[in-house]
């Protein structure tokens, strides 16, 4: 994979920097600010490079944040693919709760769901971030359905449960985790709300 990309600024000799780290740098922002709220200031500061470099590298700051959004698929919710493989559906909750509860009280990233911050705070004008963030998100809810209706199907849940439900049940956890590690509520806290959910978690 490309790891270094020369752009040619106005003046000057060719700027040379890491792609990979800028994009890193940009999805902190985005985390901590929302869409909206970050700025192509704040974006080229935290990354180091020029706004015509950024332009040249990642397209303008839609295509920017699309991108920030891969990765932070990819590096920080690379746990929820591990859940769906999970043997029961307790198991998946687990998994699912106990990395996002890992996620939520690491020193190294923001707190709360990038996800979620640009969602709420999209405006009309920014409607296609929204439509993205939805859709990767029903994608992901429809997985996790899936797994628990196998889960039904093999007899794990107690009659009348459907997996609809119980996927938004898990996501209204996940999302109440988010919010209140954002909102700075200690990580033994959070601890017990995981140990909590997972304690009355249905099983037959």
């Amino acid at each position: 994979m490309e790891q270094i990309e020369m752009i040619a600024p106005t003046k000057g000799r060719p700027r040379e920097f890491d792609l990979d780290t800028a994009l890193a740098a940009a999805l902190r922002v985005f985390w901590q600010n929302g869409y909206e709220s970050a700025s192509m200031a704040e974006l080229t500061a935290a990354m180091g490079i020029t706004k015509p470099s950024l332009y040249a590298a990642f397209g303008n700051k839609e295509q920017l944040f699309h991108k920030a959004l891969d990765l932070y698929e990819r590096d920080k919710l690379a746990y929820t693919e591990m859940a769906l493989a999970a043997p029961t559906a307790r198991g998946v909750a687990e998994r699912f709760l106990r990395g996002a509860l890992e996620m939520q009280t690491s020193s190294c990233d923001p707190k709360g769901c990038m996800a979620i911050m640009s969602v709420i705070s999209c405006g009309a004008e920014a409607e296609s971030i929204r439509a993205d963030v939805i859709a990767r998100r029903a994608s992901s809810e429809a997985a996790l359905v899936a797994r628990f209706q196998r889960a039904k199907d093999e007899g794990e849940f107690p009659e009348g449960l459907e997996p609809c439900a119980l996927a938004r049940f898990l996501y209204a956890i996940m999302q109440g985790l988010s919010v209140q590690a954002g909102a700075g509520t200690c990580c033994a806290d959070l601890t017990q709300l995981v140990e909590t959910s997972l304690s009355v978690w249905p099983t037959k």
